[in-house]
């Protein structure tokens, strides 16, 4: 896929994995299931959920307990990718 296209389908990207104010924990196990289905996700970090650090650091860590990679990060959203 070329870069171009790759980054059509990350921009079209509907959220469907949100990340609130109980932190990480309690979405690893659903965004695990639909990077089974699909190869890109789209995240939202709400302001309750980064408390001190930013939306990159919270989607590597993320993506790092899926055994994925936080390919793009634009505001408060990521795009987590497997």
């Amino acid at each position: 896929m070329s870069a171009d296209k790759r980054r059509e389908k990350m921009h079209t990207l509907d959220v469907t994995v949100w990340v609130g104010k109980n932190g990480i924990e309690p979405v690893i196990d659903e965004l695990e299931t639909q990077l089974e289905n699909q190869r890109y996700v789209k995240v939202k970090f709400h302001r309750s959920a980064r408390g001190g650090t930013d939306t990159e650091e919270l989607a590597g860590e993320l993506a790092d307990r899926v055994d994925a990679t936080a390919v793009e990060t634009r505001g408060h959203t990521a795009v987590i990718e497997r």
